[in-house]
């Protein structure tokens, strides 16, 4: 049990990180983050193996990254297939309802990585704000956080921008409430498919 638990653990922590650099090369790209910048290039550096070999046969669809995008997709699929088969309850993986509520799970933790990340790159935003306001990873945050955090640079009280902790509060009810009801009912329908 120890040693399934321990691979449960591996597969979801390295899985995990590659999907979210798969995401952050996707989202810099989507916000035009600088594409000279350091932090950029490592990103593309660290997915370039598998993301442009998939580019070849997957096209950018109406000029997004969608090899990445996919592919997030494709490992976030094989690593809920993994972490269910290590489960002690039996799946039926030649089922196609199975499939299907696998896709809808990876689909889920795809947007629920993507609200993670969003949520890293405020907090450290607001953090290099005050420390290191000149830091030079500030543009990457900026492009990346800027469309999120427009609707609500009105909160501005006594000077200080509260648009972060609006942004932060918003993310985590997200998480809380919508994200794990539909994994609820996920997780049900795959259990029904058995």
């Amino acid at each position: 049990m120890l040693i399934l638990e321990t691979l449960r653990f591996l597969l979801t922590t390295v899985g995990g990180l590659f999907v979210l650099v798969l995401l952050l090369r996707f989202y810099l790209q989507l916000a035009r983050a600088p594409h000279k910048h350091p932090f950029t290039q490592f990103v593309m550096a660290v997915t370039n193996f598998a993301v442009l070999p998939l580019r070849r046969r997957v096209p950018a669809w109406h000029g997004y990254d969608s090899a990445s995008l996919l592919l997030a997709l494709l490992v976030q699929l094989v690593v809920v297939a993994a972490v269910l088969a290590l489960n002690a309850m039996p799946y039926d993986f030649a089922s196609p309802q199975t499939w299907f509520g696998l896709l809808l799970l990876a689909l889920l933790e795809l947007f629920r990585q993507s609200l993670n990340l969003l949520a890293g790159a405020v907090i450290v935003q607001a953090i290099l704000s005050w420390v290191s306001p000149y830091n030079a990873l500030s543009p990457v945050l900026e492009a990346l956080t800027r469309p999120y955090l427009k609707p609500f640079r009105a909160a501005n009280v006594g000077g200080v921008d509260l648009s972060p902790l609006l942004l932060l509060l918003i993310i985590q009810v997200l998480q809380m409430l919508p994200l794990r009801m539909l994994e609820g009912l996920f997780l049900t329908q795959l259990q029904l498919a058995v």
